[in-house]
């Protein structure tokens, strides 16, 4: 048997492949090579998720409006946002500056 066929990762982890003596010609070697092949077939068709050709409707309370924009909490395109947004920035940036200058500042205990 040559190794030159076989992958690197092959011959690297588990060193050269082992000899089964007459495990190819055997029956239980069938009837276990078709149980896994009959177990792999159903898993993939359980485990596949099923589209529906039709569109939900949307008074149902589950669910919601699909598209750019619909999941966010707040209004992107209002003229307030840039100022909530640079304001809501600075603050987490500024914080910590404020926090130190607190902690320096104040009188020991």
């Amino acid at each position: 048997m040559s190794f030159d066929l076989l992958p690197a990762y092959l011959l690297c982890r588990h060193g050269p492949p082992r000899k089964l003596e007459g495990i190819r010609n055997s029956k239980l070697a069938n009837s276990s090579m078709f149980s896994h092949a009959a177990t792999r077939t159903t898993t993939t068709l359980v485990s596949r998720r099923a589209f529906h050709a039709t569109r939900a409707r949307m008074s149902s309370p589950y669910h919601y409006p699909d598209g750019a924009y619909s999941n966010l909490p707040f209004n992107p395109h209002s003229k307030w946002f840039t100022l909530g947004y640079w304001g809501f920035m600075a603050t987490g940036f500024f914080a910590p500056f404020g926090i130190a200058v607190y902690q320096t500042y104040k009188s020991a205990p």
